[in-house]
């Protein structure tokens, strides 16, 4: 039994400079620590994250009662309870809370305590964290690696959020990363030429200012080309237009350029720009191309588009099982992307995971636009066999630190590694 010996927080801060979360848990036989992110682009149904709000504190985005809730009610909780049994020290956390958006605790507070006490659990055994939530696990997931930014993750001027590419044709997460990496470096020389700034958004993307959104695709294209692989079949392309940041709730429009053109768009006109799209471009993936609360377009994009892509619900599902159900019934997406702090806990994550998994759904995890040194997010993307994971560019630590994270994965599951390339979207027409 991993007793719980001793919980503590304090604040931390993530890749933005703002404060955050880290908890750290011990118990009889060891310990585990816990950093947790922070988005930009959040939804509004996500569970609460916590701050001060004291503007005499770095702008009232302090943590402190975050912390303090950690250090109080929820340690004189769960002291002396099993670290390991991950679902009853999660279901107590909830109802402690006993609200529905974690809102009393904090979601930041509820979600570091519920990961550093399954990394208590991993130390407590010896093995890696993948091997504690799944010993079973051997598939690396592919990267979606944003490598030029807009939206909110940078002051670019461009209206989509992200613009990815995906090495699905490397033989290996080593070889997808190196492939990524060149493709990268490639698009930054490129942009350079051309006479465009090649300093990096929050996600370690290129941000220059583009004229319209073609533009960023044409330029990846063309990095994909010069550094010697083909689009379409060494690499696909994945977006996140992130459309509830670009939605009018006031007019009921999508406010969205068009060959730099502002344009007032309805639904309908925004699933024809992305069926454009996809005629026109190898484009496999895209996250978030309406409003979240648009459920009936959402229904009819994927009427139109599901045998084509993938489309995946963020911001629209919030790694929430109720809103996924929902999504299922009304066949509303194929796609789930996962956020731990969308959701506050482990044991929710993986309750959505498994959900989207058994009815058919493909799952990205992913991380968020402020993120930290915290690898968790790793291990959960071979544990839960997603196949695919999020989480930034080729640069910034913060980014970096995840890949890395999984190069070693792979190299300690040795021949057993599994690396599913273009099989991820086998149930798509390519």
């Amino acid at each position: 039994m991993s007793k719980i010996t001793d919980i503590r927080a304090h604040e931390v801060l993530d890749s933005r400079g703002n404060p955050t979360i880290e908890v750290k848990v011990t118990t009889q036989s060891g310990n585990g620590s816990a950093i947790v992110p922070s988005g930009a682009s959040t939804g509004v149904h996500e569970a609460l994250e916590l701050r001060d709000g004291d503007k005499s504190r770095y702008g009232g985005k302090g943590v402190l009662k975050a912390c303090a809730n950690v250090n109080g009610p929820l340690k004189e909780l769960l002291l002396g309870k099993d670290a390991s049994d991950q679902k009853a020290v999660d279901e107590a956390m909830i109802g402690l809370d006993g609200t529905p958006n974690k809102s009393k605790m904090g979601a930041n507070a509820i979600l570091g305590v519920s990961i550093a006490c399954a990394r208590a659990g991993a130390a407590e055994r010896g093995i890696s964290l993948y091997k504690y939530l799944n010993m079973d696990a051997v598939t690396l997931p592919v990267p979606m690696m944003n490598i030029l930014n807009g939206g909110k993750h940078a002051d670019s001027g461009l209206d989509i959020q992200e613009f990815m590419i995906m090495p699905v044709g490397a033989p290996s997460f080593r070889e997808a990363l190196r492939t990524g990496a060149e493709i990268f470096h490639t698009l930054g020389g490129l942009l350079k030429d051309a006479g465009y700034s090649t300093t990096v958004g929050d996600e370690g993307g290129y941000a220059p200012k583009l004229a319209h959104q073609d533009m960023a695709i044409e330029f990846i294209l063309k990095a994909v080309e010069v550094a010697g692989y083909k689009a379409g079949d060494d690499i696909l392309i994945a977006m996140d237009p992130a459309a509830s940041e670009f939605f009018d709730k006031d007019k009921g429009k999508y406010m969205f350029r068009v060959k730099g053109e502002m344009h007032e768009m309805s639904s309908a006109d925004m699933i024809g720009f992305w069926n454009e799209w996809i005629a026109k471009y190898p484009i496999i993936s895209i996250e978030d191309g309406l409003h979240e609360d648009d459920w009936a377009a959402w229904s009819d994009m994927t009427a139109q588009m599901g045998d084509k892509l993938q489309i995946v619900g963020d911001d629209f599902l919030v790694t929430s099982v109720e809103r996924l159900k929902k999504a299922i019934e009304q066949k509303a997406a194929n796609s789930i992307l996962i956020k731990m702090n969308q959701i506050g806990t482990l044991s929710e994550t993986i309750d959505a995971i498994n959900l989207a998994h058994e009815s058919g759904w493909t799952t990205v995890v992913s991380h968020r636009s402020g993120e930290t040194e915290d690898t968790t997010l790793a291990d959960l993307a071979v544990a839960m066999g997603p196949g695919q994971i999020k989480t930034g560019s080729l640069s910034r630590s913060d980014r970096v630190a995840k890949y890395n994270q999984l190069l070693r994965i792979e190299e300690e599951l040795g021949d057993k590694a599994v690396f599913p390339g273009r099989k991820i979207f086998s149930q798509i027409k390519m």
